[in-house]
C-alpha cells in the first residue's frame, strides 16, 4: 500500500463531485477539482527539478492554491516546509540554509530578495500570489489533470516544520505521513467530524494547526470548510449559521465575546468550538459558556506532536486544563532530573510517546537523541500535572519559550537583537500572561549608563529585524536584572512581578 498522505486522503474521496472549500464570497470546489489542482501542481513541482525527498520551502499569504501546494508536495514526494508570512529576509536566511529547499515558494513582492538565500543551498524560486498570481501557477491550466502520487513509506518525510527553543537556534522538526495522517483519523474520531460538518477555517496555513489539524480533519472525514484569508469577528459570526465548527487560538474567542451579535442563538447550530496552540484562560472559557452556551473544547499540541490531549467531546471540558490523552497516545508526568514517574497532581515533565511524535529534529541527531527517553517518550519541555481524574494540566515551561498568539517564541533570539541597541547594556524576555495572546512577549531592559534609550526606540530598531509576533508589546526598564548566586537571570521572579501589566 502506499502510504503517502495524499494516496491516503485520495482513497477517502469517495464522491469527487462533493464539495471541498467554500470561498468567502460563496464560490464552491470540489474535492475532484481539488485533486486535479493538486496533479497539475505537483507537474509543475516535477518540472522545477522535485525529486523524491527534496524540500519546498513555501511562504506565501493563504489561499486554495497554497493548501493545494501543500497537498502537491507531498504528493509528488516532496517535503512541505511552511514559513511564517511574517519573517524577515534575515529569519529566512536561516531556514532555508539550513533545510536546503529544492524549490522556495514565495509572494511575488519577495521574489527580489529570496532569490539570493535559496541560490546559497541551490534551490530555485517560483511565485505565487493570493490572488493566483506569479510564475508558479503560470499556465498551470494546460498541465495534465492527473499524476501518479508518488509512493512513500509511512516513515517517510512528509513535512518539516521549525520550532523555538531555549538553546541554539530554531530546530526543524521531522513530520512523517503516518504522523499526520495517524493524529487526522484520531481527531476525527475523537471530535466527532464526519462529512455533514462544515468548519469555519480562519487560522493561517503555515502552522500546525491550521494545515494539518485544521484542513488535515476536515479533508480526511470528508466535510467542508469555509476557507477564510484571516480571521474577522463579525465575518465569522455572520457565517456560524451556516457551520457546524470553528478551530481557533484564544484570541478568536476573546475577540468573539466583544461582539455583540454574540448569543445562544448565533451559535445555535454549531456543534464543537476548539481552542488551541496558546493557553485559554479560564475566565475565557467561562465567559463563552455563559454567553454561548457551548463549552470550548482545548486541546494541547505540539509542533513536533501534533495533538496530545483533549478535553472530551461528551463531559466536562474543564477550564484550564488539556483534557485527556488522545487514543494511542500516552502522556506521563516525570521529574526533570532523574526521570522517575510521579503520580496524581504532582508537577514535573511532561513526556508523550504514540504514532504522532515526530521523527527528530532535521540535521540534529545529537539533539533528537537528548530529547527522547530510553523508552521512546519525548520530553516536551512544558511542566504539567495530571490530576486524580485523569486530566492533564500545563502550568508552566521548563524552558523559558512564550506562545503568544499560538506562535513558539524563542527569548534569547530577541534579546540578542535588544542588547545591539545603542543604550542597552542588557535584556531579559519573558511571557506574561495576556487576554487576546495567552502570553504577551515583555522586554525587561537595563540601560547603559547615562543612556536615555526609549521603549518607542527599541520598539523602532526592532521592527525590520524580527516578525511582528516577536516583537515585545512593553518594554519595561530597570537598574538591575535579578539573578542567583550562580549569576543565572530568575526570569520566573520577573514573570511574578510583571504578572499584572497586561490586566486592565
Amino acid at each position: 500500500m502506499n502510504a503517502n498522505l495524499f494516496a491516503r486522503l485520495e482513497a477517502r474521496i469517495a464522491d469527487p463531485n462533493r464539495i471541498a472549500i467554500e470561498l468567502p464570497d460563496g464560490t464552491p470546489i470540489s474535492y475532484g477539482a481539488l485533486r486535479t489542482r493538486t496533479a497539475r501542481i505537483a507537474n509543475r513541482l516535477k518540472a522545477l527539478g522535485l525529486q523524491t525527498g527534496d524540500r519546498v520551502a513555501v511562504q506565501v499569504e493563504k489561499s486554495v492554491d497554497a493548501l493545494a501546494l501543500y497537498f502537491a508536495t507531498v504528493r509528488a514526494g516532496g517535503v512541505f516546509l511552511p514559513l511564517n508570512t511574517a519573517y524577515t529576509l534575515a529569519e529566512l536566511e536561516y531556514f532555508i540554509g539550513d533545510a536546503g529547499p529544492r524549490i522556495v515558494v514565495c509572494d511575488p513582492s519577495r521574489e527580489a530578495g529570496l532569490k539570493p538565500i535559496a541560490a546559497k543551498p541551490g534551490g530555485t524560486v517560483a511565485t505565487l500570489g493570493a490572488d493566483g498570481s506569479g510564475s508558479l501557477l503560470a499556465g498551470i491550466d494546460a498541465l495534465p489533470g492527473d499524476f501518479a502520487t508518488e509512493p512513500r513509506q509511512g516513515d517517510d518525510l512528509a513535512a518539516i516544520l521549525y520550532t523555538s527553543g531555549t538553546t541554539g537556534r530554531s530546530k526543524g522538526a521531522m513530520l512523517t505521513h503516518d504522523n499526520l495522517v495517524s493524529n487526522a483519523e484520531t481527531l476525527i474520531g475523537y471530535w466527532r467530524f464526519t462529512d455533514k460538518d462544515t468548519l469555519i477555517h480562519a487560522l493561517p496555513i503555515y502552522h500546525t494547526h491550521g494545515l494539518f489539524v485544521a484542513s488535515n480533519v476536515v479533508l480526511f472525514s470528508g466535510a467542508k470548510m469555509i476557507f477564510l484569508p484571516k480571521f474577522d469577528a463579525n465575518d465569522v459570526l455572520k457565517r456560524m449559521s451556516k457551520a457546524t465548527t470553528l478551530m481557533g487560538v484564544p484570541t478568536f474567542y476573546v475577540r468573539l465575546l466583544q461582539a455583540p451579535g454574540l448569543t445562544k442563538e448565533a451559535t445555535a447550530g454549531m456543534r464543537l468550538f476548539v481552542s488551541g496552540s496558546a493557553p485559554l484562560l479560564a475566565d475565557t472559557h467561562r465567559e463563552w459558556s455563559a454567553r454561548t452556551g457551548h463549552a470550548i473544547l482545548e486541546r494541547y499540541g505540539m509542533t513536533e506532536t501534533n495533538m496530545n490531549t483533549s478535553n472530551p467531546y461528551d463531559g466536562d471540558r474543564v477550564p484550564g486544563a488539556v483534557g485527556f490523552p488522545l487514543p494511542g497516545v500516552s502522556v506521563r508526568v516525570a521529574d526533570p532530573e532523574t526521570g522517575k514517574i510521579l503520580g496524581p497532581d504532582e508537577i514535573g515533565m511532561i513526556e508523550v510517546k504514540g504514532p504522532n511524535v515526530f521523527k527528530g529534529y532535521w540535521n540534529m541527531p545529537e539533539k533528537t537523541a537528548s530529547e527522547f527517553r530510553p523508552d521512546g517518550f519525548f520530553i516536551t519541555g512544558d511542566l504539567g500535572k495530571i490530576d486524580a481524574k485523569g486530566y492533564v494540566h500545563i502550568v508552566g515551561r521548563g524552558k523559558d519559550l512564550i506562545i503568544t498568539g499560538g506562535f513558539n517564541v524563542y527569548p534569547k533570539e530577541i534579546e540578542a537583537e535588544i542588547d545591539a541597541i545603542p543604550g542597552v547594556f542588557e535584556s531579559a524576555v519573558i511571557g506574561i500572561a495576556h487576554a487576546d495572546f495567552g502570553e504577551g512577549v515583555t522586554a525587561v531592559v537595563v540601560r547603559n549608563p547615562g543612556a536615555t534609550v526609549t521603549e518607542a526606540q527599541i520598539v523602532a530598531a526592532l521592527a525590520d529585524r524580527l516578525a511582528k509576533f516577536k516583537q515585545p508589546k512593553r518594554v519595561i526598564f530597570v537598574d538591575d536584572l535579578p539573578r542567583n548566586a550562580m549569576g543565572k537571570v530568575q526570569k520566573n521572579v520577573l514573570r511574578e512581578t510583571y504578572k499584572d501589566i497586561y490586566k486592565a
